[in-house]
């Protein structure tokens, strides 16, 4: 997956709380000029930002959709955001399962990643 093709990124999982992992990368990755969309059900700015409920809300403009939530989640949210048309995940380590990959193997159009962390993925 080329990362520097990606402007907007939507952050499944995006937390308040500044040492979760779900706050740590979006402000890398909003540091580092992409366009985040945090996107969680419990809150409704997360670092300045406007929430998405969920990636169903998310706009279809959205380049990769990074999972940050526990497998069970992300597996729920993954179907919803491929239903909608998204074709690029990223699972940060931690968020993937057996399941999410098995899943990921039967969608022949669409582009994963998995165990890689986007914070040194794009370090350029």
């Amino acid at each position: 997956m080329d990362l520097r093709k990606v402007k907007r990124v939507a952050i499944v999982g995006a937390t308040t709380n500044p040492e979760k992992f779900g706050n740590i990368v979006l402000r890398d990755l909003k540091k580092k000029g992409f366009e985040v969309l945090p996107v969680s059900p419990r809150y409704d700015v997360v670092e300045g930002l406007r929430t998405y409920k969920s990636v169903e809300e998310l706009p279809d403009d959205v380049d990769l959709i990074v999972f940050i939530v526990p497998p069970e989640v992300g597996i729920q949210e993954l179907k919803k955001a491929y239903d909608k048309g998204f074709r690029k995940f990223w699972f940060q380590p931690g968020a993937e399962s057996g399941e999410i990959i098995e899943f990921s193997k039967t969608l022949q159009d669409a582009d994963f990643s998995f165990i890689k962390c986007i914070m040194v993925q794009t370090n350029w």
